[in-house]
């Protein structure tokens, strides 16, 4: 029902009026959730974890060819990461997640909610699951709003015990954090505005500025291309911005051209302005994990295990939370973008 609510709110808006007042929100609740950039929060994930399955992970990341294939077997046991988690006392004992707050559909705070504006959304959903299994409380969560070139360093650092924010397995990635199985299908794809010569990702591109995300794979996809010679030389990439939603502004604006980001992304922020579309399909394929600390091994078996029962759960699983946040915007059956049965790494 929420869901509906949003939608209803949304359908009048459009161009950067619309935007202007989703900025204007989403700077008013970026003082109720806290923006992590300062290092120095605690509340992160302990220290420890199989010896043996980290080994197993570390190798993986250095000989990676498929990246959402490098994870832990499923496991409900407890571990010190969870313990750690746990043992926290009184208002801090909570599950600390990086999350989106602009991203509709994923992660976003519902302006006729009123109230404290509550985040909603496909990655929310997960996120209330995975503290309801640890902790036995859906709402033992600490949301702490994170832009798109912090997820790393706020793992790493301990802000946060795990980012569960549209974020993609590679093996880059791999290298620096630990992921948990797929949750989600996706590949990146253009937007652009109705009226843009733009057909897709192709010589169309040629001369044209491009928006993406600082520390995104759409960035570091269109960097290699150019490299490649398969996409234009003389296409701008000169433009990133912090979070993704500012790349829809730019374009609104008519500072850049296009907008390469995940097709999933690419759908709802066309939701949002109905002057833009998606142009082409997707070029890459790639998936969603939860990231979490290399050496939190219990925690990352825990999540898989938790995945495999919110896939499996016809009632409030997956598929529920496909239908509630993502059909309206995606406009595709749920099967392109569940992914496909998850594999794991031998860790004996």
């Amino acid at each position: 029902m929420r869901a509906r609510r949003l939608r209803g709110g949304l359908k009048g808006w459009g161009g950067v009026g619309a935007m202007a007042c989703a900025c204007a929100l989403a700077v008013l609740f970026a003082l109720l959730l806290p923006v992590v950039r300062s290092h120095g929060e605690s509340g992160g994930s302990g220290t420890g974890g199989h010896g043996v399955a980290h080994g197993s992970q570390a190798r993986a990341a250095e000989e990676c060819t498929d990246p959402e294939k490098q994870t832990l077997p499923p496991d409900d046991a407890d571990g010190p990461t969870i313990d750690e988690i746990r043992s926290r006392e009184g208002e801090k004992r909570k599950l600390v997640v990086g999350v989106d707050q602009n991203s509709y559909g994923w992660g976003y705070r519902d302006p006729n909610s009123g109230g404290d504006a509550e985040l909603e959304g496909f990655d929310i959903d997960l996120v209330h699951r995975i503290a309801e299994d640890i902790l036995g409380d859906p709402d033992a969560v600490q949301f702490k709003a994170i832009p798109t070139d912090q997820r790393i360093p706020a793992i790493q650092d301990g802000r946060v015990d795990m980012v569960v924010r549209t974020m993609t397995i590679n093996c880059a990635r791999l290298t620096e954090v630990a992921f948990s199985a797929p949750y989600f299908k996706t590949g990146q794809q253009l937007l652009a505005p109705k009226s843009s010569p733009i057909t897709g990702y192709n010589d169309t591109l040629a001369g044209k500025k491009i928006c993406t995300a600082t520390g995104s794979t759409a960035f570091s996809t269109l960097e290699q291309d150019q490299r490649d010679g398969e996409l234009a030389a003389d296409a701008d990439l000169g433009t990133t911005v912090p979070n993704q939603l500012d790349c829809l502004v730019r374009l609104q604006l008519g500072e850049v051209d296009a907008v390469v980001t995940d097709d999933a992304l690419a759908a709802s922020q066309a939701a949002q302005d109905p002057t833009v579309e998606l142009k082409g399909d997707a070029f890459t394929t790639e998936y969603y994990g939860v990231a979490m600390k290399k050496d939190a091994d219990d925690l990352v078996r825990r999540v898989n295990q938790i995945l495999v029962e919110w896939r499996a759960d016809k009632a409030r699983g997956w598929q529920y939370s496909y239908d509630e946040w993502l059909s309206e915007t995606m406009r595709r059956d749920a099967g392109k973008s569940a992914p496909p049965p998850p594999q794991y790494l031998r860790t004996s």
